[in-house]
């Protein structure tokens, strides 16, 4: 593993992604009636892509917008102009990974699925809703004007194919309203906001969102570790995993996830309660066990489409044993165009050999080879046995290699460490099919209480 170039500077990142900031910066105060410095953040953006095929489009754009006079076709250039532009971003990243882990990056292959057309009434509205937004500026933002979201995503919701824009808008708008009015925030998440009015612009565009090639996975699944997010009203787990073919092909790294709606009571390891009875494949992670695939559906992008009627469980496996046999051998999985994001770059790898510093700010670090990778312990779950001092105690780390605030970051999945002088391993996934550590078990039982009076309560409801 390259550790030297964890800190080594990436050409043309820190142009790329000044332009980008220069043009988040433009939608704080909106583009009704824009001010010379906003001016100056259009130009920026259209000079960054002055030498692409979007030079003209865009720089069109930008002198419609900095004269307060951009129609819908013009914030939709200046959408893609900036979604370029963190592509870059995140292809430069990207390949930097491939450098440090020395693993294969596959090419994406040619064919290309049917676009999806359904829906192009709302998807129309939902623009112009983004553009009153884009005008209004993040500071001009009202629960009048944030409203203007909840007819759309009503429209939206009972369509299928339209459920991904729908969730995207119904989550923004929801971000959005909690902040209003804008006029008295005092910090503004610039490039969040920035991220999900650009991103939701492109996919309300006729034929950007397309139907997912699929192939099927027959094989063995190795489990590396299981990353859980946690939001008030939702929680997904993704487990990360080497898939080694049954016809001996080469391994490939894939992922699959499972999400479940939420009460904000139910946390730590509660959570697997709403998620173990949708995907077996928890189960077999927590306790360290392959899965035997037969025929279930992956994307190119390496996400397996969870059927349990597809998978049995296989035989014990240290990932820890995966991580030192298999990893290196395995490759990456390609990115879907409009995914090419660098909060999307998320690469198991395996670490050992570090020592553990702690920095000034209370965050560790490790240190390999004389170079220091910064370990992003906030990612670690409360549901699960991994905590921040095991990490400290680690001599070994399975993780995943994240791009954040300007630095690659470890978010650790599991670690080897000594407890009571044995050699144990710690995996922040290890309760997902049942624990019988004291912590686990009361977490378990606070949920199963909480469930039940929740549900108790519905069925009152529903019988008024």
């Amino acid at each position: 593993m390259r550790t030297d170039l964890f800190t080594d500077p990436v050409d043309g990142l820190d142009e790329a992604l000044s332009a980008v900031g220069a043009f988040d910066r433009v939608l704080v105060s909106g583009l009704l009636r824009p001010r010379p410095d906003q001016a100056a953040g259009l130009a920026a953006l259209a000079t960054a892509v002055a030498g692409t095929p979007l030079a003209a489009l865009v720089a069109g754009a930008a002198d419609k917008a900095a004269a307060g006079a951009a129609g819908e076709d013009h914030l939709v250039a200046l959408a893609a102009a900036r979604t370029a532009l963190m592509g870059s971003v995140h292809d430069a990243l990207t390949e930097r990974v491939a450098d440090i882990t020395g693993r294969r990056r596959p090419e994406p292959t040619t064919q290309d699925a049917a676009a999806d057309e359904s829906g192009a009434n709302v998807l129309a509205a939902a623009r112009a809703w983004l553009c009153d937004l884009a005008r209004a500026g993040w500071q001009g933002i009202d629960h009048d004007l944030v409203a203007g979201a909840a007819p759309v995503v009503s429209a939206m919701l009972p369509d299928p194919r339209l459920r991904r824009q729908a969730t995207l808008l119904d989550g923004f708008a929801a971000e959005l309203a909690a902040s209003c009015p804008g006029a008295t925030l005092d910090r503004v998440p610039v490039r969040r906001w920035a991220d999900l009015w650009t991103r939701a612009m492109l996919l309300t565009l006729p034929g950007a969102v397309r139907t997912r090639a699929l192939s099927t996975a027959t094989g063995r699944l190795l489990p590396l570790g299981v990353d859980v997010q946690e939001h008030a009203t939702a929680v997904q787990a993704q487990v990360h995993a080497v898939f080694e073919p049954a016809d001996g092909g080469e391994p490939r790294l894939v992922r699959a996830a499972v999400s479940a709606p939420k009460p904000d009571t139910v946390v730590g390891a509660g959570l697997w309660q709403l998620l173990r009875p949708r995907m077996s494949l928890l189960a077999a992670a927590g306790e360290c066990r392959t899965m035997e695939l037969d025929g279930m559906p992956v994307t190119e992008e390496g996400d397996l489409l969870w059927d349990d009627e597809r998978a049995r469980r296989g035989e014990p496996v240290d990932p820890f044993g995966t991580a030192r046999v298999v990893l290196s051998t395995a490759t990456d999985p390609v990115t879907a165009p409009l995914d090419r994001h660098p909060a999307r770059i998320a690469v198991p790898v395996l670490l050992e050999g570090y020592t553990v510093e702690d920095e000034d700010d209370g965050r560790l670090s490790f240190a390999l080879a004389g170079h220091r990778l910064a370990v992003d312990t906030d990612r670690i779950p409360a549901a699960g046995p991994l905590t921040p001092d095991a990490v400290a105690a680690s001599g070994a780390c399975l993780g995943l290699l994240r791009w954040d605030a300007g630095e690659f970051v470890l978010q650790p999945l599991a670690v080897e460490t000594t407890v009571r002088k044995k050699a144990v391993a710690v995996h922040a996934g290890a309760w997902a099919g049942g624990t019988t550590d004291k912590v686990g078990v009361r977490a378990e039982k606070a949920a199963t209480d909480s469930v039940a009076v929740l549900r108790e309560r519905a069925g009152k409801l529903l019988r008024a």
